[in-house]
């Protein structure tokens, strides 16, 4: 079923989507040559923590951290470890989010690590910019395919491919709610869009082929011909005066 948010939850949320956005700015902004990643993860949940929310992924389905933290072939779901040491020249992958009050927000960013290729510096743009894509077209009485046709459009124009095993999906008390929102589709297709829904739109793009491969840790998903995948994410609400994102910086 899926929830239309009232004014008085979207003020909550937008908190919760406030703090999920300041933790991914401060993680993103700690990348670099040398760091591992369960540092960038402690600094995210010291953050959520400190503004008297929680790190909605830790223990989500056992899920040990606060965040998921992928690099360069990975596509989402790294398990950030003190053993992973970033490298210059690596894409860094941060997706996290925070409960406050009973509601959830969630974002995802995919930052570079000192100077990397111009190949991976186009791959990052057009991600970032097919989730504005798929933003832009989460209109109310449009149709949930339109976000995906849109995302999938603009990539494939490009050259890449979009995952197509893992989606986006509506948030609010629950950090994945109805509906599902694929990042491809057909315009005009699915349910009809309405003010008050809320969504997590999150592209996760393949410089080669959109399959994937889950590793033996149950969480880690890595592109099955080993090229490089970036990722961003914002939550939205729909208005009637257009979509608004709730986990700007």
């Amino acid at each position: 079923m899926i929830v239309l948010k009232t004014g008085r939850e979207l003020k909550v949320m937008r908190e919760a989507c406030r703090i999920s956005a300041a933790a991914l700015k401060l993680a993103g902004s700690a990348v670099e040559p040398g760091v591992t990643t369960a540092e960038l993860d402690k600094i995210a949940e010291k953050y959520i923590l400190s503004q008297g929310a929680k790190p909605n992924f830790k223990n989500y389905n056992g899920y040990p951290a606060t965040a998921c933290i992928s690099i360069n072939n990975e596509v989402i779901h790294g398990i950030p470890s003190k053993k992973r040491v970033i490298q210059a020249g690596d894409i860094v992958s941060i997706d996290l989010g925070a409960c406050f009050e009973g509601y959830h927000g969630d974002n995802a960013a995919t930052f570079a690590c000192g100077d990397i290729s111009e190949e991976a510096k186009r791959l990052i743009d057009t991600t970032r910019e097919s989730l504005y894509e798929g933003i832009a077209a989460a209109v109310s009485g449009g149709r949930l395919g339109d976000i995906g046709a849109a995302v999938q459009q603009y990539v494939e124009s490009r050259g890449y491919s979009v995952v197509r095993q893992f989606v986006g999906h509506g948030i609010g008390t629950k950090l994945h709610e109805a509906p599902e929102v694929p990042n491809f589709g057909t315009q005009g297709r699915g349910i009809r869009l309405m003010p008050g829904m809320t969504l997590a739109i999150e592209p996760m793009i393949n410089m080669g082929h959109y399959d994937v491969k889950v590793m033996p840790d149950g969480w880690t998903v890595l592109t099955k011909d080993g090229s490089l995948s970036a990722h961003f994410e914002h939550t939205i609400v729909i208005t009637p005066d257009g979509p608004q994102i709730m986990t700007k910086p």
